[in-house]
């Protein structure tokens, strides 16, 4: 298997990172003053930030250009250096360019952007399904593929810890009772949907951002990469504490998964 450049340099960065912050490898939760993207945990998080960095690219080359094109009109024609006005009117050639060249730029913009756009909407037979239901305000958690002996699903409520209950470590407004359990390595099905008015769930590092709305069933995949806590909120103005129903998402190994759910159905 070949190994680029770019997986070189991000290893070396890895390295770098756990050397001087071996307690901060991943950033699986929004942080004070942060201004970029918290750290891919699926492939599709993955895809959405690259290609922010390329379209990064091209807003950088565009920003010069433009920028050095306006300085020196600026200061080639300044009134002083033209005293009498040009007399031209039209340029074909230019007049060309500057309107193909941004059709090709979008052009090839389009096609990574098309890719990702069908990967994120594509749902490859789930192993798992999971119905999460958002209320004013918290969330309730439906694993609907198990049942008890007394014929019931594991349906559980997902409320956020009062500020005075935390324990030492914990995030302020971002840490819950009951977390939604996952398995990694797994493809799994959430199907989105409210009970009263619109809300919306939301998992930076997950890549997810699905909108909760009454009477309507919305769906999203998942396929977590890595074991971990993933937070995330409400991504969608539900009423006064709205910003008060976050969302935990625990990734863990296969066999603690069904250590899980064998407690569940038998509590």
């Amino acid at each position: 298997m070949s190994i680029s450049l770019k997986h070189i340099i991000n290893y070396l960065i890895f390295l770098l990172f756990s050397f001087f912050y071996p307690n901060l490898v991943f950033s699986d939760a929004a942080t004070n003053w942060q201004i970029g993207f918290q750290d891919p945990a699926t492939p599709v998080m993955e895809g959405i930030i690259n290609l922010h960095h390329d379209l990064m690219f091209f807003i950088c080359v565009i920003s010069i250009f433009v920028t050095w094109m306006l300085g020196r009109t600026l200061w080639h024609f300044e009134q002083k250096q033209n005293l009498q006005s040009s007399s031209l009117s039209h340029g074909t050639l230019i007049e060309i360019i500057w309107t193909v060249t941004p059709a090709f730029i979008l052009l090839i913009i389009a096609i990574p952007s098309f890719s990702l756009l069908y990967a994120m909407d594509e749902i490859i037979s789930p192993a798992i399904t999971i119905k999460t239901l958002g209320h004013q305000w918290y969330w309730t958690y439906e694993y609907s593929d198990y049942i008890s002996e007394s014929n019931e699903a594991i349906i559980f409520e997902s409320y956020m810890i009062p500020e005075e209950d935390l324990s030492l470590g914990q995030l302020r407004l971002l840490e819950v009772d009951n977390r939604m359990i996952i398995p990694v390595n797994t493809h799994i099905r959430v199907i989105v949907s409210a009970s009263d008015v619109l809300h919306s769930w939301a998992v930076p590092s997950l890549g997810i951002k699905c909108d909760a709305v009454p009477g309507r069933l919305n769906q999203a995949s998942i396929f977590i990469k890595r074991e971990g806590l993933y937070y995330g909120q409400c991504s969608e103005i539900c009423g006064i504490n709205h910003g008060f129903m976050p969302i935990v998402v625990e990734a863990v190994a296969l066999p603690n998964y069904i250590n899980w759910i064998s407690n569940k159905l038998s509590e």
